[in-house]
């Protein structure tokens, strides 16, 4: 039961698109990545997906609209549904999934990170 400091936290996280596990609770992550250019197009057949932007801008794409969130935004993107996080320049996000979340969704790409680290 330790306070998390989230701007320290993000610090030691090196490059986008690794997430880290910050925190687990009730069978969820909540992780923490930083975003910088276009992920893969994909969707989770099984778990829904939260994104929190704590600084920064980024744009989800789904295939029929964009949605952009700023610095303290979310979105919850319903299983099933694919989409693409897009940040034109560094941005930190907060996700909060259930720990079965594949980043990559249903595409086994160089992205896919099958075991996270810790911060």
């Amino acid at each position: 039961m330790d306070k998390v400091n989230i701007a320290d936290k993000f610090s030691r996280i090196p490059k986008p698109w690794k997430p880290h596990i910050a925190g687990e609770l009730n069978g969820q992550y909540v992780k923490l990545g930083k975003f910088e250019g276009e992920f893969v197009w994909h969707h989770h057949e099984n778990e829904d997906e939260l994104f929190l932007v704590t600084k920064g801008q980024i744009r989800i794409d789904f295939r029929d609209r964009s949605v952009t969130l700023n610095e303290g935004e979310f979105i919850i993107v319903p299983r099933g549904v694919e989409h693409r996080p897009v940040a034109d320049k560094e941005a930190c996000v907060l996700l909060f999934e259930p720990k079965s979340t594949l980043n990559t969704g249903n595409v086994e790409n160089d992205l896919t990170l099958h075991e996270l680290n810790r911060v």
